[in-house]
């Protein structure tokens, strides 16, 4: 249907929500914001779907949750009559509506007979993949918007091991999606009833304590945990779930020094301390930064809402912080677990690390250094989840590390997605493990260069909003992919790995099949050692590009970083 009859659909519905009918009132003089918003249904992406909290099909509202959750409801439909009954498991945040949506999400569940574990208050989305291995339920349901701004919500799936639907079983379900088109017609049960069927039950502190007494297994060296034990660290939850779970997982490792910036402790829907609730942005540190001057604090800790990311401020010789990307933060993560293994003799012969295509390849060298294999996947944690499942199915490899350049780390796979509260607890002892050596993270990480060289990377996106937004997307891509440079910058390229075709084709005219799954997702390899990938966002409206540069110095490396970038802004 055109978004006129899909909108003309929803306002004449008679029994639609109230307030949503209301908003569509306020919106009939503006037809431009009513074809964004009825234009065509949501996608599901590599993290779900996620949108504007708004009446119509594009945007997040109980109708299109209870379509997502129909799709999901209707696959489980055809599964064996043990995996339906395992059941789901459902979470969400601190954003407006998660509740409602997780409810309504139970509901649809209901109408099915498939029962639904349902947390009785807001749990970061780590705990809801935990959950989901340890209640051996058969999905899981995560409302979040991640580290989107207020006015987003968003839906998760996740699959039997834990980790996020992977793509086979995800485009099953988006084709029951599709095919529930009328929304309306979504029938849904009662809580009371389902609770008195047996078909809901809640849960909270049960998995909490499972989940605490697992994170015990991330510590390395807890000695150092003793030894420092009063070191002081400024920890901000960004208004969201961390609060539930880092506090506690701190105390119970012993470091009670750990400082909350209470402001940002508070669970406010609005995030009215930050502009966005994302840890990558520096102004989301300055209240942090505030509190961890006063206490000379050495580490600044901020996770976002959803507590699946995690980013860092180390103090400097001058008493100020400095910024961390994800991609050194994963590289301390890296080298103190790998070091810190080899020092106490825990280093397993067959141990492997999983990074993303766009992660930094300092990591690389790090795990070349201790003779540990470094395996590339695509962007999503999901695929860093299907390895671990890989692994210990044919207990070749032992998982050591996954991240991604997004600010997403798992050290631990009792979790089988990015996990902001184990990283919080590692990356403590790293700091303690500095301290030991009479130095701070800030000085670990100048070590870190000095010993593997200066790489530096760089992510921007271009946003393509609007009804026309994919498709310009689409027309860019399909010349990003049919004029492949021979050049950037004045270097050469050496190849090209097209993810979609599967291969590799190299400067000689050979080529390399690729043996990753299909995804829309370019990279140039360069003479220099450069690498420049672009992909579309799997839940936002852009294309994002990464540059990733090394040089043994640090100006050159900034100068190349600067220079390759402007070269690709230029493609725009």
């Amino acid at each position: 249907m055109s978004w006129k009859a899909n909108y003309q659909h929803w306002i004449n519905y008679p029994h639609l929500d109230p307030t949503l009918k209301q908003q569509l009132q306020a919106l009939q003089d503006n037809p431009a914001q009513l074809e964004e918003y009825f234009y065509a249904p949501m996608e599901f992406g590599t993290a779900g779907m996620r949108g504007v909290i708004a009446p119509g099909i594009h945007c997040m509202n109980i109708y299109t949750v209870r379509q997502a959750t129909e799709g999901l409801a209707r696959f489980m439909d055809t599964l064996t009559t043990n995996d339906k009954q395992r059941g789901v498991a459902i979470s969400f945040d601190s954003r407006y509506n998660s509740t409602l949506f997780a409810e309504e999400a139970a509901r649809v569940l209901g109408q099915h007979q498939i029962p639904v574990y349902l947390f009785d208050s807001l749990r970061p989305t780590p705990e809801l993949s935990f959950a989901v291995r340890y209640l051996q339920s058969y999905a899981g349901i995560m409302i979040t918007a991640s580290h989107n701004p207020a006015q987003y919500n968003g839906f998760k799936i996740y699959g039997p091991d834990g980790g996020q639907m992977p793509p086979k079983e995800s485009d099953l379900i988006t084709q029951y999606v599709r095919a529930a088109d009328d929304v309306f017609a979504i029938s849904v049960s009662d809580l009371h009833e389902m609770r008195q069927q047996h078909l809901l039950t809640m849960i909270g502190e049960d998995v909490d304590q499972a989940y605490l007494n697992e994170i015990k297994s991330v510590s390395i060296d807890t000695n150092l945990l003793q030894t420092h034990a009063q070191m002081r660290f400024v920890y901000t939850p960004l208004h969201g779930t961390g609060k539930m779970l880092a506090e506690r997982v701190f105390r119970q490792a012993g470091l009670t020094n750990m400082q909350l910036v209470k402001e940002q402790a508070i669970l406010d829907p609005e995030f009215a301390t930050v502009k966005f609730p994302n840890p990558e942005f520096p102004e989301t540190f300055d209240l942090s930064i505030r509190d961890g001057k006063q206490v000379a604090a050495p580490v600044l800790i901020a996770t976002d809402p959803d507590a699946d990311r995690l980013g860092a401020a180390v103090r400097q010789p001058d008493g100020e912080y400095q910024l961390m990307t994800g991609n050194q933060i994963a590289c301390v993560l890296l080298e103190y677990i790998l070091s810190a293994k080899q020092r106490l003799h825990t280093l397993p012969a067959n141990g492997v690390v999983v990074k993303s295509i766009v992660s930094t390849e300092m990591a690389t060298k790090i795990a070349q250094n201790y003779q540990v294999q470094m395996i590339n996947v695509l962007t999503g944690f999901k695929f860093i989840a299907e390895q671990i499942e890989q692994f210990e199915a044919t207990q070749a490899h032992e998982f050591l590390f996954g991240f991604e350049e997004s600010y997403g780390y798992l050290i631990k796979p009792f979790v089988r997605d990015k996990d902001a509260i184990q990283a919080s607890l590692l990356l403590a002892e790293v700091a303690a493990y500095y301290k030991s050596q009479n130095q701070t993270l800030y000085d670990g990480l100048q070590a870190l260069y000095q010993k593997y060289g200066y790489f530096q990377e760089k992510t921007f996106s271009k946003s393509f909003t609007g009804v026309d937004g994919p498709k310009r997307m689409r027309q860019l891509m399909t010349e990003f992919r049919t004029n492949n440079p021979h050049e950037i910058n004045g270097t050469k390229v050496v190849s090209v790995q097209d993810f979609q075709l599967g291969q590799q084709l190299n400067a000689d005219g050979s080529k390399q099949k690729l043996n990753l799954p299909t995804s829309n997702v370019l990279k140039f390899w360069l003479a220099d050692d450069t690498w420049i990938a672009v992909r579309p966002s799997g839940t936002e409206p852009k294309i994002k590009n990464y540059v990733g540069v090394s040089d043994p110095t640090q100006n050159g490396a900034a100068e190349k970083l600067a220079a390759y970038s402007e070269a690709v802004e230029s493609w725009y």
